[in-house]
């Protein structure tokens, strides 16, 4: 029977699920879809970042509710709006703020991630989940902010694998809280079983 540290099992495995979806969606329309004009791209991925940071918001106030990793969940909102209110206002006509803009906030997520997974991270597979993803992003926004040498599309493409790439880790990252979470549930039924046993052999002495 596999036993768990229950104050490090994370709770809000839902939320990584509905942002991991939100996310692989998008990476696999932007990869594999057609792209329309810049424009509308950049505009789409602002309602991506903002319903992500409503997601995390959601995530935070959960957590604030259980004490437990709600601090996170706000810094990750606090990013992904902050990055989605400034492509919405700062990126007309110019598509070098968006460049800057989206590389920005590939990086500092991948940052983010990095130190989620080396401060507040205490199982190995989400701990290399975590990381994953954070190098993922630091790489990948080193590529976007110097991605003046590619096609005008192809920051949005590397953009797309980014969020790709942290979909498909959300949602394993989801996927094995969920199973941790179930399985402790086992093991404290389990548990309890035994030790009405032991109390009823007891009583019988």
């Amino acid at each position: 029977m596999a036993k768990f540290n229950r104050k490090f099992i994370d709770k809000h495995w839902m939320i990584f699920l509905i942002r991991g979806m939100l996310a692989a969606i998008f990476g696999c329309f932007t990869l594999f879809g057609g792209l329309g004009s810049i424009e509308n791209t950049i505009a789409i991925i602002s309602v991506l970042l903002l319903l992500m940071g409503i997601v995390d918001a959601v995530g935070a106030l959960y957590g604030s509710t259980k004490k437990h990793g709600w601090i996170n969940s706000i810094i990750d909102a606090l990013v992904d709006v902050i990055a989605a209110v400034s492509l919405l206002f700062f990126t007309k006509g110019s598509l070098a703020n968006a460049v800057i803009i989206i590389s920005s906030y590939t990086i500092i997520s991948g940052i983010i991630d990095i130190f989620h997974g080396f401060l507040s991270t205490v199982d190995p597979t989400d701990r290399f989940i975590r990381i994953l993803a954070g190098i993922s992003g630091c790489v990948i926004g080193a590529v976007i902010l110097n991605a003046g040498d590619f096609e005008i599309t192809t920051f949005i493409r590397f953009f797309g694998a980014y969020i790709l790439v942290v979909g498909i880790t959300s949602l394993i990252y989801g996927t094995h809280n969920y199973s941790q979470e179930k399985e402790d549930k086992i093991a404290r039924s389990e548990a309890r079983k035994l030790a009405a046993k032991k109390r009823a052999k007891k009583s019988k002495k």
